[in-house]
């Protein structure tokens, strides 16, 4: 599938491309969503490769335990004989030879399988079959078990402790809002790997814990590539306390989750580079007491100009909270615009009025492409002024409630500049 924000934008500039829709079908013809390991129809089975990012029906592939993208009319590919390896399957030092048409767990295949037809082949997460109910693929050559995004978790919560009977439901909502998440990051190329398995210095990894009935409180939040959530975020009661109590106008698994992350992106890509500068003329110094400033903010509340300056009332706290707001918005835009163009659904036909934003909101104006990131910014203006309405028609919250003014418009340029500079 090829969409563009041609089917948006009606402006003489050449907007950002689609990464990946969420509009995707079965090899039956219907729908099927990003969180399906089965069509409902017709029983297929689905799988969702982050690679492609895409969700794929899938068909049995030619060793025990693969899989393949489903193929209309496809001719069986037989396994090679018991008594040969097949070419691509090697030996490996110090680990015993598998069966040809296995493929034995841990196992690495150390060129890329195909199945003979020149698609590749696959296993499947081994969380599939947990609560967490994995959908995703993994080649079938990775030495991996977990899924990219799965293979990030160092502590799950406790499955087995009777006291606790919901910790699998709360632990499978949490990660359904951490693959949409890693899925985002993929797709904007952004580097994903596991501290424990793939990069030990750089790499993330999560702690996905419960506060105990009588100990501390298991608080949300990011330590050098450790992303702590407490898991009751995940029952809609509890959270929804909180977000009343600290009268938050939004409060969400996925929020969270985006937001953690930015904090640790701010270490990738802005702490010790180039783009530190720049980060510093707009969102200010990070060197501030971050606990003081925190503490500030819970006694004394945001400045009373807030509005005209941040996304958000927490964001005033510190330049490193105003950072990780601004990149968890860009997120909710970047993957909000890709479903909604993946669906076909255009703002163009309808009649908004809104005062645009101008180059002259942004951060770097005279950027080659400038124009794009306005297009998509005023695109997602009126797609939200929609939307709202929308959400209001069915006596819900808004859909996006919050407003844009221009300093944050320049902080979202910022962001986009730094995620789309590849350093």
């Amino acid at each position: 599938m090829s969409l563009s924000f041609n089917t948006f934008s009606n402006t003489a500039d050449q907007p950002l491309p689609l990464r990946a829709g969420r509009n995707y079908r079965c090899q039956c013809g219907q729908p099927v969503f990003f969180r399906n390991s089965k069509c409902l129809a017709c029983g297929t089975p689905l799988g969702y490769d982050p690679e492609r990012g895409m969700l794929l029906p899938l068909m049995p592939g030619p060793w025990e335990g693969s899989w393949r993208e489903w193929q209309a009319q496809a001719a069986p590919v037989a396994p090679p004989p018991d008594d040969a390896h097949p070419p691509l399957l090697q030996d490996i030092p110090g680990q015993e030879s598998a069966r040809p048409e296995t493929v034995a767990p841990g196992q690495r295949i150390p060129r890329t399988v195909s199945d003979g037809t020149g698609s590749p082949v696959y296993k499947r997460c081994l969380n599939l079959s947990t609560p967490a109910s994995c959908n995703w693929l993994i080649a079938v050559e990775d030495p991996h078990n977990m899924c990219r995004a799965c293979r990030l978790n160092r502590t799950i919560p406790d499955l087995t402790d009777p006291a606790l009977p919901d910790n699998g439901y709360l632990w499978g909502q949490v990660e359904l809002a951490k693959r949409r998440l890693v899925s985002s990051l993929i797709l904007l190329k952004l580097p994903v790997a596991s501290r424990m398995s793939e990069d030990p210095a750089h790499g993330l990894m999560f702690d996905f814990l419960r506060s105990p009935m009588n100990g501390p409180h298991i608080v949300t939040g990011h330590d050098t590539g450790l992303i702590t959530l407490n898991i009751d975020e995940a029952d809609d009661a509890q959270r929804e306390a909180v977000r009343k109590a600290l009268r938050e106008p939004y409060r969400t698994l996925l929020g969270h989750l985006r937001h953690e992350v930015g904090h640790y992106y701010w270490g990738r890509l802005i702490a010790g580079t180039h783009w530190h500068e720049g980060f510093c003329r707009l969102f200010g110094d990070e060197s501030l007491d971050y606990l003081a400033s925190l503490q500030r903010n819970y006694d004394e509340g945001p400045p009373p100009d807030w509005p005209m300056h941040f996304v958000s009332a927490y964001a005033s706290a510190h330049p490193w909270e105003d950072w990780a707001e601004c990149w968890a918005h860009y997120l909710h835009m970047r993957d909000a615009i890709d479903t909604a163009l993946s669906f076909g659904l255009s703002v163009d036909r309808f009649d908004l009025e809104f005062t645009p934003f101008t180059l002259d909101a942004l951060y770097q104006p005279e950027h080659p492409e400038a124009g794009q990131f306005l297009a998509f910014l005023n695109h997602w203006t009126r797609l939200t002024t929609m939307l709202n309405e929308m959400s209001r028609s069915m006596g819900q919250p808004d859909f996006y409630p919050f407003a844009l003014p221009l300093n944050v418009v320049g902080k979202l340029h910022f962001i986009h500049l730094v995620v789309t500079s590849g350093s």
